[in-house]
């Protein structure tokens, strides 16, 4: 067999370990080679007898077990990344295209390997939440084998007897240091994980997998340097309650309608052998995580919404050409200057969804929105971090949180006045003093009318007038004079009702009311009664019945609909400033609103 190529694994023959509640041993490993490193297949023997693999790439595990089908699986050259399709009763979607090959193996295996041989190979993510999340379709076979699984936490599978006595993998081993080819500065690579370096002084990024240290990209010049990392390279900080060290920094850009744009992307190593990433845009800081279960739509229609962990993530924005244009310090994978992928992003603030792709390989990350004040804390950074230029595409709306404790406000303040104005009008309310029908003619146009007397009773009351008429499409005059019949006192009031209606060209329509009412104010106790002097329609001389209610007490409508009225501007303000913060956003995103004017000048008008 070909020789082993010295790696950090944690992992070696006889280490033990559970899945799921299930013993196994590792017996024997095989070493695989492909365009971005090498990577570990080890064979795994269960007490059950049970054999499976545990597949060790790029901080992830994946432990998986071969799978037959009766359907035909379909062939490698059909395939292409982001491509879906069903298969063993579950869809998946094609997120890795590798022509790779295998270079080394040791122990037991259940075939042999020989100098090598090679390992056409895709792989497959499920969106489901549950269940396998990840397949392998490999083509060294015909017909081709197909290894189904999930993505594991290294910790979940208790290991035990691993090498060198790691608990877990880590970066204690010896940085590996050497000269850029292209200027002579010293460069370093802290471990086998790192395959790319990026001179910090001339900009080449150097294959460090390379004896001879080849240069992936030269460098552009000075004058392509033009951006600095805001964190320099080597610090070191607690994310999120987790130790993490920036060790790369790259910048990319895109080009939209004439006008580049550029960002700053971090690469942070972490605990464990894991990678997370810090990007940054105009002072918007988020962290980023590459998901090893995608989401379940996987982006089969771009620009469609994306559902994901309980949140519905709608597209903001694609970026066809999203270019690596500056490269400074150690990297997981073979970047080059000018590479690009293509990028799409969804956003349910404060976290993104990226869909980025290239022409073999399709990956998702999720992203949380961070403040600079908190990376300046990460990483105890001197002085304060430029201010956020504009609204970025997951960044919390300040108003969202302010509008919600607003209407929580209101709907509290309007349900407690409510029910305060229900309480004084039907239960402390008004008394009924007096219910009298009067009918007016029209040949009692010149005589008056008094009603039946009434008290008021203990203190100076509010009087309550109200008249309900027969009017049809007509109107009457009603001149009232409310007297004390003891002293004399007057109080007048003067009210014209009309009511009309009717049917135009097949429509009904109304005007006025059949009904009012007049209020006396502070009408001191007594006996009194309402004298009516009646002014009827000449155009319709018709009889008019009137039933005129009197009640004392009682709290008019007017002062509610007031307080409403006042209390409804502070969730209507924030509502306004909210929506003015979304407009914003999505100025910036494809989904961009049209202005009238643009309308306008689409349609080449010379106005």
């Amino acid at each position: 067999m070909a020789a082993l190529v010295e790696d950090r694994s944690p992992l070696q023959l006889g280490a033990e370990g559970s899945y799921k509640g299930v013993h196994f041993a590792l017996i024997g490993r095989i070493q695989i080679k492909y365009s971005q490193g090498i990577w570990n297949e080890w064979y795994l023997m269960f007490d059950d007898m049970r054999t499976g693999w545990l597949s060790e790439a790029g901080g992830e595990y994946v432990v998986s077990f071969i799978e037959h089908v009766q359907e035909a699986l379909p062939k490698f050259e059909e395939l292409q990344v982001g491509q879906r399709f069903v298969m063993a009763s579950r869809p998946w979607t094609v997120t890795n295209i590798e022509s790779a090959e295998c270079i080394a193996g040791q122990g037991e295996l259940p075939f042999k390997v020989g100098g090598g041989y090679p390992l056409p190979t895709v792989d497959l993510r499920s969106g489901a939440t549950t269940g396998p999340g990840f397949a392998t379709l490999d083509y060294s076979e015909t017909p081709p084998l197909l290894f189904i699984g999930e993505p594991v936490v290294f910790d979940t599978l208790k290991m035990n007897n691993l090498r060198q006595g790691m608990p877990i993998p880590t970066h204690t081993v010896q940085a590996q240091v050497f000269r850029c080819p292209s200027c002579g500065s010293p460069m370093s690579a802290r471990s086998k994980d790192i395959l790319a370096v990026g001179c910090a002084s001339c900009g080449a990024v150097v294959d460090t997998a390379n004896e001879n240290y080849k240069i992936l990209s030269k460098a552009l010049g000075n004058r392509d340097e033009k951006y600095a990392p805001r964190i320099p390279l080597g610090s070191k900080g607690m994310l999120e309650g987790k130790p993490v060290e920036a060790i790369g920094f790259l910048v990319k850009q895109s080009t939209i309608d004439g006008i580049s744009y550029e960002w700053r992307e971090y690469l942070l190593a972490g605990e464990n052998a894991t990678y997370r990433w810090l990007t940054e845009y105009n002072g918007h800081w988020n962290t980023a995580d590459v998901l090893s279960r995608p989401p379940a739509s996987s982006g089969a229609m771009e620009l469609a919404d994306v559902p994901y962990d309980g949140h519905k993530f709608k597209h903001f924005a694609t970026t066809k050409s999203a270019k690596v244009i500056q490269v400074a310090g150690e990297f997981t994978w073979r970047v080059k200057r000018g590479e690009s992928t293509r990028v799409s992003d969804y956003v349910a603030p404060p976290l993104m969804l990226s869909r980025e792709s290239t022409s073999n390989e399709l990956s998702w990350s999720l992203g949380t929105y961070v403040a600079p004040d908190v990376v300046r804390e990460v990483f105890k950074l001197p002085g304060k971090l430029p201010e956020p230029i504009g609204v970025f595409a997951n960044q919390p709306n300040p108003w969202e949180t302010t509008h919600k404790r607003v209407c929580r406000l209101f709907w509290m303040l309007a349900l407690l006045a409510t029910v305060i104005q229900l309480f004084f009008v039907y239960v402390v309310g008004g008394q009924m003093l007096l219910r009298q029908t009067l009918d007016f003619s029209p040949q009692m146009a010149e005589d008056s009318l008094t009603t039946k007397e009434f008290v008021v009773r203990d203190k100076p009351r509010k009087i309550t007038v109200h008249n309900r008429t027969s009017l049809d499409n007509n109107w009457i005059g009603l001149e009232m004079t409310l007297v004390n019949k003891a002293t004399g006192e007057a109080w007048p009031a003067s009210r014209e009702i009309a009511y009309y209606y009717g049917n135009d060209d097949g429509e009904s329509w109304s005007e006025g009311n059949r009904d009012d009412e007049v209020v006396f104010l502070d009408i001191p106790p007594g006996t009194y009664y309402v004298a009516v002097d009646p002014d009827m329609s000449t155009e319709k001389p018709v009889a008019v019945r009137d039933t005129m209610e009197i009640s004392s007490g009682g709290i008019g409508w007017s002062n509610y609909v007031m307080l409403m009225i006042y209390l409804i501007i502070f969730p209507f303000f924030t509502r306004l400033r909210r929506a003015a913060f979304e407009a914003r956003r999505w100025s910036e995103s494809d989904h961009a609103p049209v202005a009238s004017g643009d309308s306008d000048s689409d349609s080449g008008s010379d106005d």
